[in-house]
């Protein structure tokens, strides 16, 4: 992923704390580009000590969204109509950085793509996804 190169902060959002104390590293509007921390918490996981698959699944979705919303504000909102998750390797407790970016988008349409990775850098699961972009009704 590129360097940021005109950050904005979106607004306190709280389902990110909601899928664990997260938090909006970075944020590049015009390269269509996100990086998000979370905690994977304890009571986040199943027998064996690893991450429920929905919270993966929720931590780089989110990630995809932020893409999204960084780059058409909240003009929108941000509607995944088709998400596909591939996981390689569990994730234990602990922090990981969730990335997403878009990877083509039309006037309606956005593909987007994401992965999950831990500490050390390792990719633990990637996701594309599909998103529709309704006009907000202020």
């Amino acid at each position: 992923m590129s360097e940021p190169t005109d950050t904005i902060e979106p607004p306190e959002n709280e389902l990110l704390t909601t899928l664990g104390d997260g938090e909006v590293l970075e944020l590049d509007p015009e390269a269509g580009t996100s990086r998000l921390r979370f905690v994977c918490k304890p009571e986040m996981c199943h027998s064996g000590g690893v991450a429920q698959g929905g919270f993966v699944t929720g931590w780089i979705d989110s990630a995809m969204a932020h893409a999204c919303i960084g780059r058409y504000t909240t003009e929108f909102w941000i509607a995944t109509l088709e998400i596909k998750v591939t996981f390689f390797k569990p994730t234990p407790p602990g922090p990981v950085v969730a990335e997403g970016w878009i990877e083509k988008a039309g006037k309606q349409t956005v593909f987007a793509e994401g992965r999950l990775l831990n500490e050390a850098g390792d990719v633990l699961a990637k996701a594309t996804s599909t998103i529709r972009l309704v006009p907000n009704r202020v």
